[in-house]
């Protein structure tokens, strides 16, 4: 993965989303998405080994929810062929709950079917369909710092940037620089 390191912490359609950043494509690699999978592991299953096929099919899924997400967003009606693409990446991939004995109780797991790119691209097509059928897709916001493009759902209204260590303090900064620059 690059130097820059992917925000992560916002629901899980928008941290695949926000690995497009205006650097670059944090998803470049197999091991840019073995790396963001890490960043990522409390969220989702682990994950085979992954191939160039696997990055393209997550990157088809990352395409397919930023634009029903930034369509959403505004109240407009997102794409029929961006849903159905959410649609048909999880069903390629199909999600059993699956019971088992731990020796002691049944314990449920949810799984999906299928090569690891299939999967992967199955758990994030489903996030996103959580996060598009949630009422709060409306108030999604993008970060107003000039230079970024990620998006974020804040958790208090008055929230204008990504991260507040990221591009609120570079933001403060620059304007501080700006009051009290020589003339």
């Amino acid at each position: 993965m690059s130097d820059v390191v992917p925000l992560t912490g916002e629901p899980l359609a928008l941290d695949l989303v926000n690995t497009r950043t205006a650097a670059g494509d944090l998803l470049a690699t197999p091991d840019d998405l073995r790396a963001w999978l890490d960043l990522e592991a409390a969220r989702l299953p682990d994950a085979d080994s992954l191939d160039i096929h696997d990055v393209r099919a997550v990157h088809a899924v990352r395409e397919h929810v930023a634009n029903a997400v930034e369509r959403a967003r505004h109240g407009e009606r997102p794409a029929a062929a961006d849903l159905a693409a959410l649609n048909d990446a999880q069903r390629a991939a199909p999600a059993i709950t699956e019971l088992t004995w731990d020796g002691s109780a049944v314990t449920a797991a949810r799984r999906r079917t299928g090569p690891p790119g299939t999967r992967l691209a199955g758990w994030l097509a489903e996030a996103a369909a959580g996060l598009l059928a949630d009422p709060s897709v409306t108030k999604i916001r993008q970060c107003e710092a000039d230079d970024c493009v990620l998006l974020f759902l804040p958790a208090h209204p008055r929230r204008r940037w990504c991260s507040a260590a990221r591009c609120g303090n570079r933001v403060r900064v620059a304007r501080h620089y700006q009051r009290h620059k020589p003339a």
